[in-house]
């Protein structure tokens, strides 16, 4: 029977890095990014609890159940395949103390593929450079989350409420924050709302306050998505979506008895502008074109929550760098082909963060009481989007030689090629860089290996 294994010093106790496993959000940020897992089902816990996925295998999706049980809180559990691709599968995950600081995270799997004994060695080689890349990955964002969350360890745990929480960064944030032991409030549209769901309906306006009694923080992520073509109604449904459910969130925090004591409201470096190669900081005037007044409509939608006294902070995300989605998962398939190469002369700046980043620095704004206002959320390292591209083609081994004409992104896109793709926003986080915040991945390099587990 194979047998994978992998160890690493996490910087917690074991008792941590236990509970980091054991809360709410654990497998949503232990799945790689590039695996295409999707979960259908979670319940119970690790002394006996249940959950299924389904996972991509070759050019089909396969089922997965598992449950876990064997829990020996602070120094072990087991999960195992009930029904999936493999004829067996036990993962045993043990927490070894090593000092009062640090323990080691043990990832012990015995298998069996279909074939049984007789499996072709091939397969099984395959199989374990899956997992390698897999566990690694794993192990590195759990030494990422740890070290992260110990920053705010001191202060109580919270109740967020978030609302696009179905979206790349929304749901991404929901897990990041309950394996930090928060509790999340999901804001969802229509239907009926299930454990831990709000219903509401920002096209109407309709949100009853009263649901966010209690909540200490709310996150407004909602906005319909820019990719596409931008046609008149595209374009109003861009603006509206954001504008409407700002307004609500906002209008229902002000006639609150007992208002949450932040309101972090979504905006991006968008509101800049076109800016060519100037650097650009949250002082920086507004500029033109429709993101810019999209932006802005967006951010003075949040301004009933600031007059009525809560912090409010709308913090201007770049492009989000994440295999799991947005403006990176667009580029991939073109790029994996030998396909991509800039776009235009490529000279324009593009202000970028790495998702694990941009999370890091939604918790941080929530805590920091003196963060309020526009917060630039991008890495301190913008790039032209010439130097995006080659660096993607060398992290995936391919030549990124092919340009995409300016006239061709111009003209097939109404508009949203121009403003998202040839405009230049050199957009620095001079607000973060004064607080202190410690950008794990301030390079797109790093950022771009450890999103497609490329060391």
């Amino acid at each position: 029977m194979p047998i994978f294994e992998r160890r690493s010093v996490m910087p917690a106790p074991a008792e941590e890095v236990f509970a980091y496993h054991a809360r709410p959000g654990a497998f949503g940020r232990l799945v790689p990014p590039w695996s295409r897992v999707r979960l259908l089902d979670e319940s119970g816990d690790l002394s006996g609890g249940s959950i299924a996925f389904d996972v991509r295998v070759g050019p089909v999706r396969r089922r997965w159940v598992g449950e876990t049980g064997s829990a020996l809180p602070g120094a072990q559990f087991v999960d195992r395949q009930v029904e999936g691709p493999f004829a067996s599968w036990e993962h045993v995950h043990r927490f070894v103390p090593v000092d009062a600081g640090h323990s080691e995270l043990v990832d012990h799997v015995e298998y069996r593929l279909p074939a049984g004994d007789l499996t072709d060695l091939v397969a099984e080689r395959a199989v374990g450079r899956v997992l390698t890349r897999a566990f690694r990955f794993r192990h590195e964002r759990t030494r990422l989350d740890l070290e992260r969350h110990a920053v705010w360890a001191d202060r109580p745990r919270i109740t967020v409420a978030i609302s696009g929480a179905s979206g790349l960064i929304g749901s991404h944030l929901a897990d990041y924050l309950t394996t930090a032991g928060h509790r999340v409030m999901k804001l969802v549209r229509g239907g009926e709302a299930g454990p831990g769901e709000v219903s509401w309906d920002p096209s109407t306006g309709t949100l009853d306050h009263v649901v966010l009694e209690g909540v200490d923080a709310v996150v407004n992520l909602s906005g319909a998505s820019l990719a596409g073509v931008w046609t008149a109604r595209r374009r109003r449904e861009i603006l509206e979506s954001r504008v409407g459910a700002t307004r609500t969130l906002a209008e229902a925090i002000a006639t609150m008895d007992r208002p949450p004591a932040v309101f972090v409201s979504a905006s991006a470096v968008g509101a800049y502008g076109s800016r060519g190669g100037e650097a650009v900081t949250e002082q920086t005037s507004r500029g033109d074109g429709f993101l810019a007044e999209v932006c802005r409509a967006w951010e003075e939608a949040a301004g009933p929550a600031r007059d009525a006294g809560v912090r409010l902070v709308t913090p201007r995300f770049g492009l989000v760098m994440s295999a799991a989605g947005g403006a990176l998962a667009a580029m991939l398939p073109a790029f994996r082909m030998g396909l991509g190469g800039r776009i235009g002369d490529g000279r324009q700046y593009w202000a970028w963060i790495a998702l694990d980043d941009l999370l890091a620095a939604l918790e941080w704004v929530i805590h920091d009481d003196a963060l309020a206002g526009p917060v630039n959320m991008t890495s301190p390292e913008p790039l032209t989007n010439a130097a995006v591209t080659k660096t993607l083609g060398a992290v995936l081994s391919r030549p990124a030689v092919l340009a995409a004409p300016a006239a061709l992104v111009r003209h097939g896109t109404l508009g949203m090629g121009e403003e998202m793709l040839l405009a230049g926003v050199r957009a620095v986080p001079a607000l973060l860089n004064a607080v202190g915040f410690p950008f794990a991945f301030p390079r797109l390099e790093a950022a771009l290996r450890y999103e497609l587990g490329r060391p």
